[in-house]
């Protein structure tokens, strides 16, 4: 941006609590914001008490009440961090220790040229006459000039919603007030993300506000602010600030034309820059749309819908997502819901997750044919399907990395498709959510709808962008490995079975091992159908949910960057690598590719051996590492457990969300105790060296307690509630074997859990996981992590884990 950012601090430094701020998701829940605009000084002063602050000066009591003084401005400004742009710039207070403040919005943003025309930056309405309106950030007399606009219209109610997360600032500017907001020095193009749980925008500009008023105090009632941070000849701008009343926060402007305009209303609807809205977002909106009569046709259905204005910074990607919610609201309103073409494809149907939806949903294709109409509807300045088409485009533009290109731009572009394309998604299920729910007045939450269709919640895993997969590229992407590199045979069974960790479940003929070779497969066979064991059939049921490949005799496997693959992907992909790893090498262009004399794919090696072993079948279930499987990976077929001395009652399972599933489940007692019975019997064949389930579950929350990195904290506390689901599932799947059985388990366990299960309230529990039990008062509740809701955890994957070849004890 042609600026050096630098910062200069004072003796005693205020702590800068917006650290980090800027960083993904994965942060909100670890920076703890401080909004308070003056710390508590410490006087080196061994009769001071304590310090009151008025509306002079601090002032200090002596601990014998006697004496008091005031705190002279010098010992104050010291509690101040000092930075500036270049060093050409004044020196200068920086809000909030790091935060400069930059004019939100310049003349090269009114794309549509309708600021001085309506008084707001890139104002419009909905095609077809729809009463959806959206704009830019206005300045205060521009916010006004709108709603005269729409007055003058004819609109007689209107609902203005707020779309930004970013804290703004209006400072007066003689007789109008315009937006300002705080830039990391950094990146001063870029709003501030991520404000984290319980943090609001108007708290930080309640507190920004006084803080300001403060520096203004200190520099002959000025601030310095900037309009143009690309060319800082003539900056910065000084501003006056004599009083709080010279700054306005967004309440303000906003909320005051309510006492002259009785049908006008405000609602601050923060929405993600990148990305879709969080159920929370959505369920706020929804609570919106149950409070007003005339939306939902409760009060004079024949009457006119109320105008829906939405605002974000420039007026493009927010606003045009809030148009779009609110287009489809007035779309069921209106009754003009589309009818399916059958004949005519889609354009979006091309991604896989479009796909799935209309596989799963028997009226997929009319939703998302409405989705489609209402951001066409809503696209004169930015349209939010031919965003994920161009971001598509790009990213294949970008191709495979290449040597000398960095790979963090490959991932942005890669992050940018991915976040499009979300957003796209939910707006899918949003309408899917108002087909259901409108005409019974939006009763559920979008959020508690949500988890009554669990399988949707399934869907944005597969999240991916359409494109023919480059076996090469993945390899030089990946890591092709041999699985005996990451495979210890702790139970030094290789010598005896050929294969890593054969053992057998006590008393049962079930076997567990790691990944075995055509070789070992042979001799395992061999072993299980001998005259002693006499097994004429053997169910074969393999895990792996990466790509195996049988080479040269020995086994190696990749991971494909991305979502988890399904069995069927997985053996495409395994095809194509075996095409790609054998002679002759098809070019010598790029990284060397290793090459094998023969190879085979895990399909191609157990059909081998079905003509020497006729009753062997086998199958491909891909299961997670740390995870619950999915519902689908489930197969269609009271003991006193054993206890650890520490944290016993964990060990022994007694969660308080298990233990909330237990009370739902009929029986649920007896069924956990089955489980765990099951999982006692298999800890048998495990080493002491190995972790019980219900022991790692604790052990990893523990783990991730006394974690000091950020993204060993996350990892830790995701893998943590991942163990505690996948046990929560094995005792449901138990429940699901007790209630089935009298039909034969006739209804697949993924049903059950769509037809039972979610209508009982499980994934709402499961929506809220977490150790609530485990966490003191000083602690911020599990709950309240990102990785604590489905879609966070479930959409979560490994960056580059280990295969799991080894045969996991768990």
């Amino acid at each position: 941006m042609g600026t050096t950012a630098s910062t200069a601090q004072q003796t005693v430094s205020a702590a800068a609590p917006f650290q980090g701020l800027q960083g993904s998701g994965m942060m909100d829940g670890r920076h703890s914001l401080s909004v308070h605009s003056f710390q508590t000084t410490s006087v080196h002063n061994s009769k001071a008490k304590s310090i009151i602050p008025n509306k002079v000066a601090p002032v200090v009591i002596t601990y014998n009440c006697k004496e008091e003084f005031q705190i002279h401005d010098d010992l104050l400004k010291a509690h101040y961090t000092l930075g500036r742009l270049s060093d050409v710039t004044p020196e200068h207070y920086l809000v909030q220790g790091r935060y400069f403040l930059v004019r939100d919005v310049t003349e090269q943003m009114d794309v549509l040229g309708t600021s001085g025309s309506c008084g707001a930056p890139n104002f419009r309405q909905a095609r077809g006459g729809l009463p959806v309106f959206g704009m830019g950030q206005p300045s205060l007399l521009g916010f006004r000039r709108v709603l005269r606009k729409l007055q003058e219209e004819g609109h007689k109610e209107c609902i203005f919603f707020c779309v930004r997360e970013e804290p703004v600032l209006f400072l007066r500017a003689e007789d109008d007030f315009v937006p300002y907001t705080p830039r990391d020095k950094q990146s001063l193009r870029q709003n501030l993300q991520g404000l984290g749980p319980g943090v609001s925008a108007e708290s930080l500009e309640l507190a920004i506000r006084k803080e300001i008023h403060d520096f203004a105090q200190l520099s002959e009632n000025t601030y310095h602010v900037y309009h143009n941070t690309e060319d800082l000849r003539g900056e910065p701008h000084t501003v006056a600030i004599r009083a709080e009343d010279d700054m306005h926060v967004t309440e303000e402007v906003y909320k005051r034309p309510l006492f002259l305009q009785p049908g006008y209303r405000y609602h601050r609807l923060p929405l993600p820059e990148h990305g879709a809205p969080l159920e929370a977002q959505l369920d706020a909106f929804v609570s919106v749309l149950r409070e007003t009569p005339s939306l939902l046709r409760l009060r004079d259905p024949h009457g006119p819908p109320p105008a829906l204005l939405f605002s974000c910074q420039t007026g493009a990607g927010r606003t045009s997502l809030g148009m779009a919610l609110g287009t489809l609201i007035l779309f069921h309103r209106s009754g003009a819901t589309s009818q399916p073409e059958a004949a005519r494809p889609l354009p979006m149907e091309q991604f896989q997750v479009v796909q799935s939806f209309l596989r799963l949903v028997p009226q997929g294709r009319k939703l998302v044919e409405e989705v489609d109409r209402a951001i066409t509807a809503c696209a004169e300045l930015h349209d939010l399907k031919e965003v994920v088409l161009e971001n598509q485009r790009t990213l294949q533009g970008v191709g495979p990395q290449r040597p000398g290109q960095e790979q963090a731009s490959r991932r942005s572009v890669q992050q940018k498709a991915l976040w499009s394309l979300e957003r796209y998604f939910y707006l899918i299920l949003f309408n899917y959510y108002l087909q259901e729910q409108y005409p019974l007045a939006l009763a559920l939450s979008f959020s508690r709808w949500l988890c009554a269709h669990p399988e949707l919640y399934r869907l944005p895993v597969t999240l991916s962008l359409a494109g023919p997969v480059v076996p090469g590229d993945l390899i030089a992407e990946g890591s092709l490995g041999a699985d005996d590199l990451v495979s210890p045979d702790a139970l030094s069974t290789v010598r005896e079975m050929d294969v890593a960790n054969f053992r057998r479940v006590p008393r049962l003929p079930i076997y567990g091992m790691a990944q075995p070779s055509a070789k070992a497969l042979g001799s395992i066979l061999a072993y299980l159908t001998d005259a002693k064991r006499k097994l004429r059939q053997v169910v074969w049921v393999n895990l792996r949910e990466e790509a195996v490949l049988e080479c040269d005799g020995r086994t190696h496997s990749l991971r494909p960057p991305g979502p988890p693959l399904d069995p069927a992907q997985l053996e495409a992909l395994e095809a194509q690598l075996k095409a790609h790893l054998s002679p002759p090498a098809a070019d010598t262009k790029g990284p060397p590719t290793p090459r094998f004399q023969m190879c085979l794919t895990t399909q191609e090696v157990f059909s081998q051996h079905s003509r020497a072993c006729p009753g062997l079948t086998y199958h491909r279930i891909p299961v997670p590492d740390f995870c619950a499987p999915r519902e689908q990976g489930f197969p269609e077929v009271g003991e006193e457990e054993l206890v650890s001395v520490p944290d016993a009652k964990f060990t022994k399972g007694e969660f308080q969300v298990v233990m909330q599933v237990v009370q739902l489940l009929p029986d649920g007692h007896h069924v956990k105790k089955e489980v765990d019975a099951a999982l006692d019997t298999v800890s048998e064949t495990m080493t002491p060296m190995h972790y019980h389930l219900r022991e790692i579950i604790i052990c990893t929350y523990r783990q991730a307690k006394a974690a000091r990195g950020e993204q060993d904290v996350w990892r830790l506390q995701l893998r943590s509630l991942q163990y505690l689901e996948r046990y929560v599932y094995l005792i449901l799947f138990n429940a699901y074997l007790h209630l089935e059985r009298a039909g034969s388990w006739q209804r697949p366990f993924s049903t059950w859990m769509r037809e039972v299960a979610a209508k009982a309230g499980v994934y709402e529990l499961l929506n809220q996981l977490g150790f609530p039990e485990l966490e003191g008062t000083e602690d911020r509740p599990c709950s309240r992590l990102p990785c604590s809701r489905l879609r966070h955890r479930w959409q979560q994957w490994p960056d580059s884990p280990e295969p799991s070849a080894a045969g996991d004890f768990l």
